[in-house]
C-alpha cells in the first residue's frame, strides 16, 4: 500500500442515471463490477435497490419483483455469488426486524425465506446494527441492538452479544439457524461494529474478526473467532490502534482489513475517565490491519486535515465495497445539527486503489498493415489506463536514447472518463495495404510453417479472426503442425506470417445467473454493431438476431493453415532464422538482447491501440514533465518514429491505477506486412437456409490489385483434433470469384465444434490477387451449448 501522503483518492463525478438520495445506515455488496446498495435512511427509510456499474459509471434502478422487502436500515447484507441475503434492521423508528429475504440478482427476484429455528433455543430476535458475515455456505450473525420495550415508542436499547450460524442451501434458499457452542471469553455486547472473515491461503482455519462498535461508549477492541474450533480470543496487535469507533466500515482485500470513518471521540477527550459524557465526531481516518501479522498501519490519521478536498470528508454510517483491489465509498452522515434536529448526509462517491494493478495479458494482434498494428490485450479490472511499449532490432534515429525505460507513474492522476478518444496520446493510423509477401513456389505436398501470434477473442455470436493463409500455386491441401502457444512466427525476407483478428464482439442477452449484467437492460449500454473503417478492416456477422456489445476474454488461436478436401500431413520450412527473443529478424541491424530499448507507444484508456509510431527520448536526456504526483515523459516534446514495413516489433503493456504502474505483460512479437497482397475479406454474414447455411462476405478494403478468387474453409472433425483440441484442420468448401457460397448440411455434419470458448463452428475466408493469397478472415458461428451436430 502506498504511503499516506501518496494515497490517490478519486471522486467520481461523471456518472449517469438516477443517483440515490443521500443517506446513512445503508449497506452495499459487490457482484463483479456492480455495486448494489439497499436501505438506509435520511428523512425516512429507503426501500429502493440501487445499482452502480463501476465500469460504465452508471446508476440504475433494476425492476425488482417478488416478495419485495420493506425499507430497512442498519441491516445485515451479504452476497453469495449472484444472490444477496438481507437480515433484520430497523424498518421504522423503534421497530426492528428479524426477517430474512433473498434476492436473486440474475433475475432481480426477491423472495422471503423462513429458516428453521435452532434445535435448542430461540431464533435471533429483531435487531439492528449487527454483523452478518458469509463464509462458504454459512452466514454468521453476531450482536446488535434490540428494543427491550414491547412498546416500540419507548425504544429501550439492549445491546447483544449472541452468536448464530445460518446454513444456506446451494443456489437458493436456506436450511436454518443454529447456535454454536463457543469457547473462551465472548466479546462484550455491542452494535454498529464490523466483522470480516479471513483464512490464510497456505494454512490455518477461517477466522472472524470483530472490531469496535458501541455499547454506551465506543469501543476499540479486536476479537477473533476461530470458525473451526469456535474459540473466541481477544487479539493483541502491534502498531497504532485506531480510535474507538462505531458506524465505521471494514473491508477485506487480500490479507488486510481496511477500517474507514465512523464516530470517534473529540480531540483531547479523555474517554477513559468519562466515556459516557464525552462528545463524539465523525472521522475520515483510514487504517488497515494485516491479518497475518496482526499489525496496524495508519494511512490517514485523525489529526490529518484535508484542506484541498482531495479525499472523502469525515463520515459515519456510510457503505464501503471492495471490487478487486479497489475500495468504493458512498454517502453516510458527517454530523448532527441539534439546532435543526437533522442529519447532514454526504452524497459523494469515492474510490481508492489499494495495490498496483496486476500484469495484463500478452499483447494480441487484431490487424497488421505495412506500417501499423491494431493490437489489444485483456482488460485488467479497476484500472485507469495502460502504458504500451515496443522495441525493435532496427537501428534508432540519432536522437534516440540509450536507455528508454518505463516512466515512474506512481500516483499518476488521470481523469480518463473525460477523454474523447481511446488514446490519451494521439496515434494516427495510415490507411495502408494489409498484406504479406509470400514465397512463390510450387508446393505440391508442402506448406510453410507458421506459429500463431495472438489469442483471439472469445465470441458470443460470431467473432471474426483473421490469420494468414499460406500461398501455394496448386493450392493443395495441407495440415499445419501447431507449435507452442504464444510464440512468434518464422519470418524472413521471403516469408511473412501474420495472424490478425477483426474485433467485433457480440453476445445474445441471457437471463441466467452467470450473466447478471445482461439480465437487466439498463446494465449494458445497447449499441448497434457497425462495420469498422478500412483502417481497422472490421466486419460484422449476423445470424438473424439483434446484437449488443460485450467485453470478452481471449483464447489461444488454433492454427494458420489452408487444408482442402484431401488432407496430407507435410513438414513445414522457413527460409530464414525464426524471429524470437533470442534471434532478431534483421541480423544486420541486430543488437544484443540486453541492449534493446523499450520505447513508449503511449498511455491508453482502453485495452486496444492503433500503433503507427512510437516515441524516442533524446540520446543522453530524459524530457520529463510533471503529471499529478508522477514524473512521466512529456510526449509533446518527444520525437516520433514511424513503423517500417516488413519489420518485427516486440510489445509489452502494463496497467496503471492510483497506486502507479503495475508489472509489464509477457512480450509479444509481430511483423508489419510487405506490400502487394490483398487484405482479408470483410463484413462476413451467416444465415440459415433450406440447403444448410448461406455464407457471404465483402471484398477486402485493400485488394492491392484485382481479386482473382476467394477460398472458404470449414474446420472439420479429425482424430488429430481430438488428441489436440487447439489444433484445427480445415477443409476447403468453396473456391471462386463470387462473394458468397452455400455450405450444405452434409458438409456441416462433418464440422468440428470448437469449445475453446462458447461452442462454435469455425470458417475461414481469404482473397487472392496476382501475388497470391492474403490473410484470412476467421469466423466463429455459435451453436449453443449442446454437442450435437449443427442445425439439428
Amino acid at each position: 500500500m502506498a504511503a499516506p501522503s501518496l494515497l490517490n483518492w478519486r471522486r467520481v463525478s461523471s456518472f449517469t442515471g438516477p443517483v440515490p438520495r443521500a443517506r446513512h445506515g445503508h449497506r452495499a455488496v459487490a457482484i463483479r463490477e456492480l455495486m448494489i446498495i439497499f436501505g438506509g435512511g435520511n428523512e425516512g427509510i429507503a426501500d429502493e435497490l440501487h445499482v452502480y456499474n463501476t465500469v460504465t459509471n452508471q446508476w440504475f434502478l433494476p425492476a425488482v419483483r417478488g416478495d419485495i422487502p420493506p425499507g430497512c436500515a442498519a441491516h445485515g447484507f451479504v452476497c453469495d455469488g449472484t444472490r444477496i441475503l438481507v437480515f433484520g434492521g430497523m424498518v421504522e423508528y423503534g421497530r426492528y426486524s428479524n426477517e430474512l429475504y433473498e434476492l436473486q440478482a440474475s433475475r432481480w427476484l426477491w423472495k422471503k425465506v423462513k429458516p428453521h429455528p435452532p434445535c435448542s433455543g430461540l431464533p435471533p430476535c429483531p435487531r439492528l446494527g449487527h454483523s452478518f458475515s458469509l463464509y462458504g455456505n454459512k452466514c454468521y450473525l453476531f450482536g446488535g441492538l434490540a428494543n427491550e420495550s414491547e412498546d416500540s415508542n419507548n425504544n429501550v436499547p439492549r445491546y447483544l452479544n449472541d452468536f448464530y450460524e445460518l446454513e444456506l442451501q446451494h443456489g437458493s434458499g436456506v436450511v436454518g439457524w443454529s447456535i454454536p457452542v463457543t469457547k473462551g471469553v465472548v466479546p462484550s455486547p455491542r452494535e454498529s461494529h464490523t466483522a470480516v472473515i479471513y483464512c490464510k491461503k497456505d494454512s490455518g482455519s477461517p477466522k472472524m474478526y470483530v472490531f469496535g462498535g458501541m455499547c454506551g461508549a465506543r469501543l476499540d477492541d479486536l476479537w477473533q473467532l476461530d470458525l473451526e474450533t469456535m474459540s473466541w480470543s481477544k487479539l493483541e496487535t502491534r502498531g497504532t490502534v485506531p480510535l474507538p469507533r462505531s458506524l465505521h466500515t471494514a473491508s477485506l482485500i487480500g490479507n488486510k482489513m481496511y477500517i474507514f470513518g465512523g464516530w470517534v471521540p473529540h480531540k483531547g477527550e479523555n474517554i477513559e475517565t468519562s466515556p459516557h459524557d464525552c462528545e463524539w465526531r465523525c472521522t475520515s481516518s483510514f487504517s488497515y490491519l494485516n491479518l497475518d501479522t496482526a499489525e496496524w498501519t495508519t494511512l490517514v490519521s485523525d489529526s490529518q486535515e484535508d484542506k484541498k478536498n482531495s479525499r472523502p470528508r469525515p463520515r459515519a454510517g456510510h457503505c464501503a465495497v471492495a471490487i478487486g483491489t479497489r475500495l468504493y465509498f458512498w454517502s453516510g452522515r458527517d454530523g448532527y445539527k441539534k439546532a435543526l434536529n437533522s442529519q447532514v448526509c454526504c452524497k459523494d462517491l469515492w474510490y481508492l486503489d489499494t495495490e498496483k494493478p496486476s500484469a495484463p495479458s500478452q499483447v494480441q494482434l487484431i490487424k497488421a498493415t505495412t506500417n501499423s498494428f491494431h493490437v489489444k490485450w485483456d482488460e485488467v479490472p479497476t484500472v485507469e489506463g495502460y502504458l504500451l511499449q515496443l522495441n525493435t532490432d532496427l537501428p534508432y534515429q540519432a536522437t534516440s536514447s540509450d536507455s528508454s525505460v518505463a516512466p515512474n507513474l506512481q500516483g499518476v492522476r488521470m481523469d480518463l472518463h473525460r477523454q474523447g478518444s481511446n488514446s490519451i496520446v494521439s496515434n494516427s493510423l495510415s490507411d495502408t495495404v494489409n498484406s504479406v509477401k509470400i514465397e512463390h513456389t510450387a508446393m505440391k505436398g508442402t506448406s510453410m510453417k507458421s506459429r500463431p501470434d495472438l489469442k483471439p477473442l472469445t465470441d458470443s455470436n460470431a467473432t471474426l479472426h483473421s490469420s494468414l493463409a499460406s500461398n501455394a500455386s496448386a493450392h493443395n491441401s495441407c495440415v499445419v503442425d501447431m507449435l507452442r502457444k504464444n510464440e512468434g512466427p518464422h519470418t524472413s525476407a521471403n516469408v511473412g506470417v501474420l495472424n490478425s483478428c477483426l474485433d467485433v464482439r457480440t453476445v445474445i442477452p441471457e437471463t441466467s445467473a452467470s450473466s447478471i449484467v445482461s439480465s437487466a437492460q439498463t446494465m449494458v449500454t445497447q449499441q448497434t454493431i457497425k462495420t469498422e473503417s478500412s483502417s481497422t478492416n472490421g466486419a460484422v456477422v449476423k445470424d438473424e438476431t439483434s446484437l449488443t456489445t460485450f467485453s470478452t476474454k481471449s483464447e489461444v488461436d488454433e492454427t494458420c493453415a489452408l487444408p482442402a478436401t484431401k488432407i496430407s500431413r507435410v513438414e513445414t520450412h522457413a527460409a530464414a532464422m525464426p524471429f524470437s527473443k533470442e534471434t532478431p529478424s534483421n541480423p544486420v541491424a541486430a543488437v544484443k538482447a540486453g541492449e534493446r530499448h523499450w520505447c513508449d507507444v503511449g498511455i491508453f484508456k482502453n485495452n486496444t491501440a492503433l500503433v503507427s509510431q512510437f516515441y524516442l527520448l533524446p540520446k543522453g536526456k530524459q524530457s520529463i514533465s510533471k503529471v499529478g504526483n508522477a514524473d512521466v515523459p512529456d510526449y509533446s516534446l518527444l520525437k516520433k518514429q514511424d513503423l517500417v514495413p516488413g519489420t518485427g516489433y516486440r510489445f509489452r503493456v502494463a496497467a496503471i491505477n492510483g497506486c502507479g504502474i503495475g508489472p509489464f505483460s509477457k512480450i509479444s512479437e509481430f511483423k508489419t506486412c510487405i506490400p502487394g497482397f490483398p487484405g482479408a475479406p470483410s463484413a462476413v454474414r451467416i444465415s440459415k437456409n433450406v440447403e444448410g447455411i448461406h455464407l457471404s462476405w465483402e471484398p477486402p478494403t485493400s485488394p492491392s490489385g484485382n481479386i482473382l478468387e476467394y477460398s472458404a474453409y470449414l474446420a472439420i472433425r479429425t482424430a488429430q483434433i481430438q488428441d489436440n483440441p487447439s489444433q484445427l484442420v480445415f477443409m476447403r468448401i468453396y473456391c471462386g470469384l463470387k462473394t458468397s457460397c452455400i455450405v450444405t448440411a452434409g458438409q456441416l455434419a462433418n464440422a468440428h465444434i470448437d469449445y475453446t470458448s462458447r461452442p462454435a463452428i469455425v470458417f475461414r475466408i481469404s482473397a487472392k490477387n496476382e501475388k497470391g493469397y492474403g490473410p484470412a478472415t476467421q469466423v466463429r458461428w455459435l451453436q449453443g451449448n449442446n454437442k450435437k451436430a449443427p442445425l439439428n
